[in-house]
């Protein structure tokens, strides 16, 4: 038997992000929601898995998924109570994350939290 988890986190996605990640192929779709999974029954996810991104603000971190052509990353922030946010996916093309990325990430989640407390 399994212990339970007393709260499973809601997962929450900007549109665009659960767009983007409807997109990939099954076998990232499916890395990804074990990875959101885990966060949401509040474990701790590390390298190479996960990997925290001051970049984009504190507390964000990114999941990191690969096939055998591409590099995958979601953006997500555990700051706010009972919620996992995911609030942008893309595939990275390049060894560092493009300042455009980060800066639709930063522009994202900020405009998540004022929605939350607006």
């Amino acid at each position: 038997m399994f212990p339970v988890p007393s709260a499973v986190k809601a997962a929450e996605f900007h549109p665009a992000a659960l767009s983007e990640i409807k997109s990939y192929s099954k076998e990232i779709k499916s890395k990804l929601g074990d990875l959101i999974l885990d966060l949401q029954l509040g474990e701790s996810i590390s390298m190479p898995d996960s990997r925290p991104m001051p970049s984009v603000g504190p507390g964000v971190s990114e999941l990191r998924v690969k096939d055998s052509q591409n590099q995958y990353r979601a953006f997500y922030y555990l700051k706010v109570a009972g919620k996992v946010i995911i609030f942008h996916a893309f595939v990275k093309k390049t060894e560092k994350t493009l300042k455009r990325e980060i800066d639709i990430g930063k522009k994202r989640l900020k405009d998540i939290l004022e929605a939350m407390n607006g």
